[in-house]
């Protein structure tokens, strides 16, 4: 889908030609004399129509307006998140209707933070899987016109950056995962590394090995499926500044291994590598928008399975840090790949770490599937992931990381346990994190209730790609420089 920017108003739109005009109108918009403020003026004095947030009026054939279709959508009082969900719905309204090219007309007083959701919100409603099915259809919208009269070039290009991010992310996630396994991603990987510049390392179980990364090995040993640690490294900006790591837990299917998971819904454990996704999304994100920042993605993927020689409960395995972990329960696997990961990363000399998982059941019972989880060790770096969730309506929520939760994780028999019980899940697979942190600033984003759906609307979100590319370009020339970046002792050529 191509996206563009004009900036023209609801006059000048109504003369586009195209199959579609969504006009996005709020409750105190300035009447103008166009034909499409004639109708909301004629519907909202009848009481046909009121512009609140999603509500659609529907025209065909409209005199004076040259496309064929005109959606009128309520925007209320024109916030970022009303403009969204008006966009949404009117999209909704359209899909399925042979319609190719569509014209959305922003409120004349619309903002920047306006034009940017506009943009990914029509991505995302647009978006239709195709890639296993025997007819691609579905996918009709070729062409994206936002119309603003303050059209702002710079937030229209972060909302296409960002929708194609969450595009990719998502069709990863939707993937089944027969399709996208550990060396799929690692593919993608150098896809995307090829396209945009960047340096990619995949490497494979012999390299994984060398590193010492025991957690990781133990995990992936009940598959057939060979691992994969892939580390991505985006540079725009000196070799000086300190780059941001993100850590996606790439488990590309979770049986739940000899600890298995009943079978109803066993189906969307594909989405247990929609961390690892998100980190791919956001570096094609980073290839479109080129930031003046450095960036290192580090994804562990593999597959949880039972089989003769999968880990146990009971077994005790050693780290790359050297901390030894007493497994209670194979399905809580997420954590030890992701703690040999939270070592690795320790090499680049981070200016901050952030890791993203769906990682606990605990988090969507907290939480549901409004807000992500967050964990962080640093003040500062919560708040700036606060903020960037609000700006790119990708929310959080900050949860706590008190030193009594982490009681639970005492053991005989080794270092740390990988479970402490039931009561407050989320917040103790934090805590074992947390010991594999390293010194610079920490945050975990736990998304295991926001980056999937279930049910009628089933497949991935994309979540959270917006937050994460809003995060680092806000970072934009205030990331600290803290000597050489991205020591890359141990690493070896990528695996074939």
């Amino acid at each position: 889908m191509d996206f563009e920017l004009k900036t023209f108003g609801l006059a000048d739109a109504c003369r586009q030609k195209c199959d579609a005009l969504v006009a996005v109108v709020t409750e105190n918009g300035r009447a103008g004399t166009d034909p499409v403020s004639k109708i909301v003026q004629a519907a909202r004095k009848s009481g046909d129509f009121e512009p609140k947030a999603g509500k659609l009026l529907q025209a065909w054939g409209v005199e004076g307006v040259a496309a064929k279709r005109v959606v009128i959508a309520g925007a209320a009082d024109g916030s970022p998140r009303r403009v969204q969900s008006a966009v949404q719905a009117a999209i909704g309204a359209l899909r399925s209707k042979g319609v190719k090219r569509i014209v959305v007309c922003l409120p004349e007083d619309a903002d920047e933070a306006a034009v940017r959701v506009a943009t990914t919100a029509v991505a995302e409603a647009s978006y239709v899987y195709v890639a296993t099915k025997s007819k691609a259809e579905g996918r009709e919208l070729e062409r994206v016109t936002i119309a603003a009269a303050k059209g702002s070039k710079a937030a229209f290009e972060q909302g296409r950056g960002m929708a194609l991010g969450v595009e990719f992310a998502r069709e990863m996630g939707n993937l089944p995962p027969n399709v996208a396994t550990p060396t799929r991603l690692g593919e993608e990987a150098k896809k995307l590394a090829r396209q945009h510049g960047f340096k990619c390392e995949v490497l494979g179980p012999k390299e994984v090995e060398r590193l010492g990364m025991g957690s990781f090995m133990a995990v992936a040993r009940g598959s057939e499926e060979p691992l994969r640690f892939i580390v991505l490294q985006y540079r725009g900006a000196s070799d000086s500044q300190a780059p941001v790591v993100l850590v996606g837990k790439g488990i590309t299917f979770d049986s739940g291994g000899i600890s298995i998971k009943p079978g109803p819904e066993m189906d969307e454990m594909k989405f247990d590598m929609c961390g690892a996704a998100s980190v791919l999304g956001t570096f094609r994100a980073l290839g479109e928008l080129k930031p003046k920042l450095n960036v290192a993605g580090i994804i562990p993927a593999c597959e949880n399975l039972p089989d003769g020689r999968a880990l146990k409960p009971g077994d005790v395995i050693t780290s790359m840090s050297g901390q030894t972990i007493e497994v209670l329960n194979t399905d809580a696997e997420g954590r030890l790949i992701l703690c040999d990961a939270l070592t690795y990363a320790e090499r680049f000399k981070p200016a901050a770490v952030v890791d993203i998982a769906t990682l606990t059941g605990a988090c969507v019972i907290a939480l549901g599937g409004v807000r992500s989880g967050m964990y962080a060790t640093d003040d500062a770096l919560a708040q700036s992931l606060l903020a960037a969730g609000d700006a790119a309506l990708d929310l959080c929520w900050r949860m706590p990381l008190d030193d009594e939760y982490a009681e639970g994780l005492k053991t005989n028999f080794a270092d740390v346990a990988n479970i402490a019980g039931r009561p407050a899940g989320s917040v103790t697979a934090a805590k074992f994190l947390q010991r594999f942190a390293g010194k610079a600033p920490w945050a975990h984003l736990d998304i295991a209730g926001t980056a999937w759906k279930g049910g009628a609307s089933k497949g991935a979100t994309g979540r959270p790609v917006g937050l994460l590319v809003q995060y680092l370009l806000s970072r934009q020339g205030t990331a600290a420089t803290t000597g050489k970046t991205a020591a890359r002792k141990g690493t070896r050529k990528a695996a074939a």
